[in-house]
């Protein structure tokens, strides 16, 4: 009996009709593509039917995760959700970190619009960003919202570096496409109508590399701290994790 093909709420997953090897996962949750626990344990779904059912054990395969809106890819989490449910970013936000960090096949972000808040280490956790050229701002504003949890610094100081990093997290600082791409945040910038090509050229180039079954392992040689520390603080429910907002965005 053939497998029915599931559907996802908020998000279509599809295959790049000029290579095979990449599947799309598209982000279409308006306005934004805030993240809360439904969204993000949807996206880890998403992730895993395509590493279970659409990349046969051997072959190449990538993914892109875009979004539906040329204004917006994600601005982080509903904060409004922690005030019912303290667990919620126990529940959500840190296993999809965690999922991407530790995903057995490349992943690219293809940034089509604003990124702040969560939205950051949500792209960091991918291997390689590509972000619009000539629209949106990339910006982590914690110490504005009176925000913290454990390992939020974790990605931009390996991935980026001490200095990009205390910008990042110290100073709030919002980046255009460009300057992102100065800074090494990204790695390409494209024009809108040309991003997911861009994005999905580079899924296809570093496709191959997981065909021998190690690259989520060697990843984890370069990015482990981050990878324990989001572990660590999934499905904890012991105690809060992280301070609650002081402000909201």
């Amino acid at each position: 009996m053939a497998q029915s093909t599931p559907t996802f709420e908020n998000l279509t997953v599809t295959t790049s009709e000029s290579h095979p090897s990449v599947h799309i996962i598209t982000m279409h949750k308006p306005p934004e593509n805030r993240l809360n626990v439904a969204y993000a344990q949807t996206i880890i779904r998403a992730l895993r039917h395509i590493e279970t059912n659409l990349i046969p054990k051997g072959e190449p395969g990538a993914v892109v995760i875009t979004s539906f809106s040329d204004k917006f890819w994600c601005t982080g989490l509903e904060l409004d959700e922690s005030d019912n449910n303290p667990y919620a970013n126990s529940d959500g936000f840190f296993p999809l970190l965690a999922t991407l960090v530790d995903y057995p096949f490349p992943t690219v972000a293809c940034i089509t619009g604003h990124t702040f808040g969560g939205a950051c280490p949500y792209s960091l956790s991918c291997d390689y960003r590509v972000m619009n050229s000539k629209r949106g701002f990339y910006s982590m504003p914690p110490v504005d919202l009176g925000l913290h949890f454990d390992g939020i610094g974790a990605l931009p100081r390996l991935k980026l570096g001490p200095k990009i990093a205390r910008k990042m997290l110290l100073e709030a600082h919002r980046w255009t496409g460009k300057e992102a791409y100065a800074d090494g945040i990204v790695d390409a910038i494209a024009e809108p109508e040309k991003m997911l090509e861009v994005a999905v050229a580079l899924a296809a180039e570093q496709a191959p590399r997981a065909k021998m079954g190690v690259y989520g392992l060697l990843r984890t040689e370069l990015w482990g701290e981050a990878l324990k520390k989001f572990r660590r603080i999934s499905y904890t429910h012991r105690r809060r994790e992280g301070t609650e907002p002081k402000a909201k965005i």
